[in-house]
């Protein structure tokens, strides 16, 4: 589905939220930082559990952001969207459930259970160029993969389907399936299928113009390397949340001429 057919539907942005415990926050968000290109706003929040990554290029929009949380953390998507309460109404009606509201503000449950929000569009417009690491490389923070349980795998994916209007695609493995947002936006969603049973959770997903070289440049600003797959690299970022290297091209805007599992 075309940006402008989507743009129809009220979601002019899209932020990923880096969700970490609150023990390892200031790690986490030294760390992000870091391979981002970016430096933390002032904290907010009761407590200071908020913080947006603002890029260092002039003329980017910020489009990741943090939260300190209880627990083993994760990360969620915020939408920015031209009518927060028309927004809502139709994520209930795709059978999202609510949770929170304020002025400004709705917080609801995926069909799994997974948390997003709401938000008004400030006039954000513009993706961050990829980050080039030390060696050469070049990478960006594309995606948010949601993990759900087997039993919940097709109504995550209808559910996202309908309610972002953006093109959907099975993966390059069966595991997967893509909700590929329109190139002017800065991230995607990946649904993969779990193997058993259990809560949904999600992760943020990192493309890289070489996996090798990006592992090596966040192992040494505290990552560590947990597993491979077949086209991914699992990490650990120094508070300990998972994340994944992958090989698609961050350089793509349009993304579609790359492995479409984004895996």
């Amino acid at each position: 589905m075309d940006g402008e057919h989507a743009m129809s539907r009220g979601i002019r942005w899209v932020y990923a939220f880096v969700d970490r415990p609150v023990a390892g926050f200031a790690r986490a968000v030294d760390f992000w930082s870091a391979v981002t290109d970016t430096e933390r706003s002032e904290l907010r929040g009761e407590w200071g559990q908020f913080t947006t990554l603002l890029p260092h290029a002039a003329g980017a929009d910020a489009f990741v952001k943090a939260q300190a949380v209880e627990g083993a953390g994760g990360a969620h998507l915020d939408f920015a969207v031209d009518d927060v309460a028309a927004a809502a109404r139709r994520a209930r009606e795709l059978g999202a459930t609510p949770v929170f509201a304020e002025e400004g503000l709705e917080v609801l449950r995926s069909p799994a259970g997974h948390g997003f929000c709401l938000v008004p569009w400030e006039s954000e417009k513009t993706r961050p160029a990829p980050v080039t690491g030390p060696a050469g490389d070049r990478s960006r923070l594309d995606q948010v993969c949601v993990d759900a349980a087997p039993s919940r795998f097709e109504a995550e994916v209808s559910f996202w389907s309908a309610f972002t209007g953006w093109e959907s695609v099975p993966g390059s493995r069966p595991e997967f399936h893509v909700v590929r947002s329109p190139a002017e936006l800065p991230v995607q969603i990946l649904v993969q299928r779990l193997e058993e049973e259990g809560p949904v959770n999600a992760h943020v997903d990192v493309a890289c113009s070489d996996r090798e070289a990006c592992r090596r440049w966040h192992e040494e600003l505290g990552a560590s390397s947990v597993a491979e797959g077949a086209h991914w690299i699992v990490m650990r970022d120094p508070a300990g949340g998972v994340y994944c290297l992958t090989g698609r091209q961050p350089d793509s805007g349009q993304r579609g001429n790359v492995s479409p599992s984004g895996a």
